[in-house]
């Protein structure tokens, strides 16, 4: 089992599709990354060779920020934007959408589980 970046790559996957296992690397950069290591893209992991583990480790170190340097850079952007008092420092604040999204509906994943207001109480005899 190829472990690069302390992920542990699953054997059966090609190599371009393990690779975005990966966080901060998709399919069109894992194809980058076997381009500039010489290596067949359409290969599986389990076939992978130590040289050739090594060769796409180096390259990725080299010219790829990934996995934890990557999500603190991302949470830094984050805090930095809160600090500054941007807009969309005030939406990640309040755990609403950032880019524009409706909210009145929709929004569940960022606003989290309906939680029900109380409506006015009518006070009984007066009508």
């Amino acid at each position: 089992m190829a472990r690069i970046a302390g992920i542990d790559l699953p054997k059966q996957k090609k190599v371009y599709i393990g690779l975005t296992y990966i966080y901060g690397i998709g399919q069109h950069t894992a194809v980058e990354i076997l381009k500039k290591a010489n290596i067949d893209a359409d290969k599986k992991i389990a076939d992978l060779t130590e040289e050739e583990v090594a060769a796409i480790r180096s390259v990725m170190t080299s010219e790829y920020k990934v996995e934890g340097a990557l999500r603190s850079e991302v949470q830094q952007n984050i805090k930095r934007l809160m600090d500054i008092g941007a807009y969309r420092g005030l939406r990640h604040r309040r755990g609403l959408p950032a880019r524009g999204q409706r909210t009145k509906t929709n929004a569940r994943t960022r606003k989290g589980k309906r939680r029900t207001v109380a409506g006015k109480k009518k006070t009984p005899g007066l009508k």
